[in-house]
């Protein structure tokens, strides 16, 4: 079987991130799989696809140029002998739809955001029988994914996006007298809520008992917010703060740090998150997305109220108060992750989908 995989964008981080993962598993159920770009954006995922052994086909044009943009998706997915289009997030599942239909191919589309925008929610309702098999990245955008979708919850298959590696990088303990270092990875925009993480630094350090194990916080990304955030941070007076710009591999990041925090606004899987506590680290992350499914208890991290810095402040606080803390914890977020999110569980699920699709085709 050849799958012709169309995702949105080649921009760093996001639903790129998997891929290699995701492209390994359907090759290891007999699937054969070509990545299709419909735009470049940054490129930063290029490099990283291709080192992992991933070679993705890039559509030199902008975003608006939807008609292009469809012609190039048929052209290459026709001439490639595609026997099935998998598509990722709303465009490239929009146009991948009308190509399924035209070439009469099966459709297999990811759901990989808890939040739409209105507009992209009707026009996937309408649009929802266009997809033979819907795939959720997560338990909680199955659920919602059936129910704003209007699917039957049999069409829809929940395949975490996420694959923990026994052999990843090790974060080092914090030890007494060392600076404590805190991180995060992610995209500089709104949904990640780094302006609240500026937020509850600065109610931190306007308390009586701001922490006294010195700290800093590292932020690795790239985004439009950037020069909004650094001035935000400057206004609060927030000095223990970097943005050092994109991290290209994220397992050298991680194993440098002592703690991860997650304040985002909007998630889905939140791949970041997971790779954080793979790592070994313990986490403060937000009540969205799949991260407080995972974050279940107070023995691998803390979970705060989406946009509250106030609550963010709190949970910092009380790590920061108890750095001896963080290793135990770190250990057990490792295990937590190792047993929900296993390479096993993944690729099982990965040729579960393989089987459902070659059944579509011999049924038509």
């Amino acid at each position: 079987m050849r799958i012709a995989y169309a995702i949105n964008s080649m921009e760093g981080g996001g639903a790129q991130t998997p891929l290699p993962k995701i492209v390994q598993a359907l090759e290891k159920a007999g699937a054969q799989v070509r990545v299709l770009a419909l735009t470049r954006r940054d490129g930063l995922a290029v490099e990283r696809l291709r080192n992992e052994g991933v070679e993705p086909v890039v559509r030199e044009g902008g975003e608006g140029e939807h008609l292009a943009a469809y012609r190039w998706l048929l052209g290459q997915t026709r001439e490639w002998g595609a026997d099935a289009i998998w598509t990722s997030l709303t465009r490239a599942t929009l146009l991948g739809q009308v190509v399924g239909r035209r070439l009469g191919i099966p459709v297999v589309s990811w759901q990989h955001n808890a939040f739409l925008k209105p507009w992209n929610e009707r026009l996937l309702r309408w649009r929802a029988d266009a997809s033979d098999i819907w795939v959720a990245d997560s338990e909680q955008v199955a659920m919602l994914t059936a129910k704003r979708l209007g699917l039957a919850p049999q069409r829809v298959v929940t395949w975490p996006i996420f694959a923990a590696r026994r052999d990843a990088p090790q974060a080092q303990p914090w030890h007494s007298g060392e600076t404590l270092r805190i991180g995060s990875l992610g995209r500089l925009h709104p949904n990640k809520g780094y302006d609240i993480l500026i937020d509850a630094l600065a109610i931190m350090h306007a308390e009586p008992s701001c922490p006294k194990t010195p700290y800093r916080i590292t932020i690795a990304g790239t985004g439009a917010e950037e020069q909004a955030l650094r001035e935000r941070a400057r206004a609060e007076r927030v000095d223990t703060i970097d943005f050092v710009g994109f991290a290209k591999d994220t397992s050298e990041y991680l194993k440098k740090l002592h703690l991860y925090v997650q304040p985002s606004r909007r998630e889905g899987f939140c791949i970041a998150a997971h790779e954080a506590m793979e790592a070994g680290l313990p986490v403060i992350v937000s009540r969205t997305g799949e991260m407080p499914f995972t974050v279940d208890t107070p023995a691998i991290g803390r979970v705060v109220e989406t946009g509250d810095a106030h609550s963010l402040a709190a949970a910092l606080r009380n790590l920061l108060n108890n750095p001896e803390d963080l290793s135990e914890m770190g250990i057990a977020a490792r295990k937590r992750v190792l047993e929900k999110f296993s390479q096993e569980r993944f690729d099982a699920t990965g040729a579960l989908i393989v089987r459902r699709l070659n059944s579509l085709l011999n049924q038509r």
